[in-house]
């Protein structure tokens, strides 16, 4: 399939073919090549495109049509899991924190089973490039504590005033939850509008996802992204977040 792709060079700030070109099926593949490098991986998330490969395929670039996101004031949380927050004992320790265990997180989503997919599209090569953006101050990992233990994250990439989610887990049942809504939480404090979800999912719509045409996806993206933002760790911005004040 590759032969009807756009390949990429090797110059890492090249412009991406346009994503309204990318193929209908399957759904947002828009070419191939390149590199992981961070100069490449901003450009591709400034025009709502990311990378997804399995280990042994070239680098793909997508952008699905249509695309799935949260509005970072409409995080839902169901009132039975709310009432949990706020009565069961094994939760009432957890706190949501960021930066503090990047790798920790990545590692555990490409480590978590996948109903529907053998292995991890999260090889080494992408261990390697995230952490490298994350040193920079671009990637970031939302992580939920019970004292010292993890039980759920995730991570994503900042550009602008855009979060684009890249990956999330559950060592524990409602550990991903939390953490997508304590980082909604934040993200609206701050006015940050949207979090990128990529392709949805009934578990993403059942906690507030939209689906919008990607036309509509990316005039919003590059408006969001052209706002200047410093890059940097979020540790002391996001701060201690208890999961009871998501309840």
């Amino acid at each position: 399939m590759s032969y009807h792709l756009p390949k990429l060079g090797d110059d890492p700030q090249a412009p991406f073919p346009d994503a309204e070109t990318a193929l209908r099926r399957p759904d947002g593949l828009l070419a191939f090549g390149g590199d992981l490098s961070p100069p490449r991986l901003l450009n591709a998330y400034a025009n709502g495109i990311f990378p997804w490969f399995s280990a042994g395929q070239p680098i793909l670039w997508w952008s699905p049509d249509p695309r799935t996101l949260f509005r970072t004031d409409s995080v839902r949380l169901s009132s039975r899991f709310r009432r949990d927050l706020r009565h069961a004992s094994r939760m009432s320790s957890w706190v949501i924190r960021a930066d503090t265990a990047f790798e920790a997180v990545i590692r555990a989503c490409a480590s978590m089973p996948r109903r529907g997919q053998d292995g991890t599209w999260i090889t080494d090569e992408m261990l390697a490039a995230y952490a490298e953006l994350h040193r920079l101050g671009h990637a970031h990992s939302i992580e939920v504590f019970d004292g010292v233990r993890l039980v759920g994250g995730l991570y994503g990439v900042a550009v602008g005033r855009m979060f684009f989610g890249e990956s999330m887990y559950s060592g524990e049942s409602g550990g991903s939850k939390l953490a997508l809504a304590g980082l909604a939480r934040r993200l609206a404090a701050w006015g940050w509008p949207l979090i990128d979800a990529q392709v949805g999912s009934s578990h993403l719509f059942s906690l507030g996802a939209e689906s919008w045409p990607r036309s509509d996806f990316l005039a919003r993206v590059h408006e969001l992204v052209s706002i200047p933002a410093s890059p940097g760790g979020w540790t002391a911005r996001f701060g201690a977040l208890p999961v009871s004040d998501l309840a």
